[in-house]
């Protein structure tokens, strides 16, 4: 007969999960508002997502082991807060507050030269960093490896964890990703004297 060893979620006195969310988890708070920003492309939202991965954290302290790493830990909670509130926006349909567009259109400080096009106003301040541009413009799994390992510098192993998907997947889209980049900013990269 095999016998399997079952491990116990550790309990943490009241102090100690204070101390363990001090010291372990919010040196993390900057990194984990650029992802949830790099997600959401929300101020607002990439915020709440910070806050509500934090919350979650508090009250699941006891589910992290000491000795770990705790900005992986961190990360998988935002990544999965991320898709479940993907998930819920997804199947809503979009919502309108019409009284306040009426009021917006109905008073005299409209400037009729403006565009009404917001996704041109958002991208304006942007169109000068092609790399952030390249890297939004890819689909949310190649992005979010790229973060991750690029610019967070995760390993393949930590990142296996935060996504919960195989090495041999990481390494794959991580592939992908860095190839898509590579075309999307090939002549960006020979404007700038790179062959």
């Amino acid at each position: 007969m095999m016998t399997e060893e079952i491990r116990l979620k550790p309990q943490y006195p009241e102090k100690e999960k204070v101390k363990i969310f001090d010291e372990e988890f919010m040196p993390h708070v900057d990194s984990m508002y650029n992802f949830a920003y790099r997600l959401t492309f929300d101020e607002d939202d990439s915020k709440d997502l910070v806050q509500d991965t934090y919350m979650k954290a508090f009250r699941f302290i006891n589910s992290f082991q000491k000795g770990t790493n705790s900005k992986a830990w961190l990360f998988r909670i935002l990544k999965n807060s991320f898709i479940n509130d993907f998930r819920k926006k997804s199947k809503q349909p979009a919502k309108v507050d019409y009284q306040e567009v009426e009021n917006y259109y109905n008073s005299d400080d409209i400037d009729e030269s403006k565009t009404v096009d917001l996704r041109v106003e958002t991208l304006k301040d942007m169109m000068g960093d092609e790399v952030t541009i390249a890297l939004n413009s890819l689909a949310i799994d190649f992005r979010t490896v790229i973060i991750l390992c690029d610019l967070e510098g995760f390993t393949y192993e930590e990142m296996a964890k935060i996504l919960d998907i195989p090495i041999g997947t990481i390494r794959s889209r991580l592939h992908r990703a860095r190839n898509l980049l590579k075309q999307r900013l090939s002549s960006y990269a020979k404007s700038m004297g790179y062959k």
